[in-house]
């Protein structure tokens, strides 16, 4: 064969090869080299459309995040506005004070860290610290014992008749005003009150006491009024607890022979972890910085044997005229708070 017979005659073999030119020039076959037009496209239609520029890319997606951290702030700023200013200002002005030697009227005095020293070394303090820990056994180890078992109780008997009834009467002393609480509980304990009353009915009477006025009964007399408060509020956060536990998990232990407290004990206890942890970390606060209750049943007596730090608080900021050292005391308060209910929350995710 001749070298004119390997050359390709005119309009033989040009379709392949152009097509593969424009095909590598980044067009689509029949299009322009590297334009995305072809002589047998339609005008003015592209074929191949660009991803837009990398920065631009980049500075629209910071647009994006900042339209939606704005969003998000002004969702959230109604509620953050109220808790700044009476929530987290004053605990910093408190913070502020306790450096101070103040008595609330005259000009302030800066002694540092005195305060902090003279709260450690305070013997009402320690006092105040026992009693405070007493009370969480009733405001907290009673209600939620209380609260798994009538939850476990009503969730068995769910749909029955009187079951309502049940969750209306434990639940309602958390929707009655503390202040009637405490007003109708300083009758029942009244010398001539309901529980002398029914004692002394019962042949018991040598039993009868003035319960809010004795140095020994005081200070449970306050507590078993927060256990009946808080054990209503224990039984609801339960009771949601038990509506995301599968019932085959119940259906399967009966079948293997387990009763009502082997459920209870083995099921119903382990898998509500989570809700315990939210009830002993709210009902502890509310032992630790009980105030109201005690101040309007006993007002931190007799003597000093229902005084706990917040009536401490209170004491030495109107009463005393130590300002600073109370806010040094509150500072205190607060901090041991947070680290104990930071020890709760440690050792549920812990356990779960």
């Amino acid at each position: 064969m001749t070298a004119t017979d390997r050359l390709p005659g005119p309009g033989q073999g040009s379709g392949s090869e152009s097509t593969g030119a424009a095909t590598s020039a980044g067009g689509d076959p029949g299009s322009g080299p590297g334009l995305g037009l072809g002589a047998g496209s339609r005008p003015g239609r592209r074929t191949a459309t660009r991803a837009p520029a990398p920065m631009g890319t980049v500075r629209a997606a910071r647009a994006s995040r900042r339209r939606r951290r704005t969003m998000a702030l002004l969702y959230v700023l109604p509620a953050l506005l109220p808790y700044t200013l009476f929530a987290v200002l004053p605990a910093l002005h408190t913070a502020y004070l306790s450096l101070f030697d103040w008595d609330g009227v005259t000009l302030p005095s800066f002694v540092g860290l005195d305060n902090y020293r003279r709260v450690g070394a305070d013997p009402q303090l320690r006092a105040a610290a026992w009693h405070a820990g007493a009370l969480i056994i009733f405001f907290s180890l009673l209600p939620i014992c209380v609260g798994l078992v009538a939850a476990a109780i009503v969730s068995r008997r769910s749909g029955r008749r009187g079951t309502v009834l049940v969750r209306t009467v434990l639940f309602l002393p958390q929707v009655i005003p503390l202040v009637a609480v405490a007003i109708i509980w300083r009758w029942v304990y009244a010398e001539d009150g309901t529980l002398n009353q029914g004692l002394r009915a019962v042949g018991l009477g040598r039993l009868a006491d003035s319960w809010l006025g004795s140095f020994t009964w005081a200070l449970p007399a306050v507590g078993l009024i927060g256990s009946w408060v808080v054990s209503g509020l224990c039984m609801v956060l339960f009771l949601s607890g038990t509506q995301r536990i599968d019932q085959e998990i119940y259906e399967a232990a009966r079948m293997d022979g387990a009763g009502p407290v082997r459920e209870f004990r083995s099921i119903t206890v382990p898998l509500l972890r989570p809700e315990i942890a939210v009830a002993l970390s709210i009902t502890v606060i509310a032992a630790l910085s009980s105030f109201d209750l005690i101040y309007m049943t006993t007002g931190g007596g007799p003597g000093t044997s229902t005084v706990v730090p917040g009536i401490l608080v209170y004491r030495l900021a109107f009463g005393g005229g130590a300002v600073g050292l109370a806010s040094a005391l509150a500072v205190v308060l607060t901090a041991v708070i947070a680290m104990v209910v930071l020890v709760i929350n440690r050792l549920a995710r812990e356990r779960s």
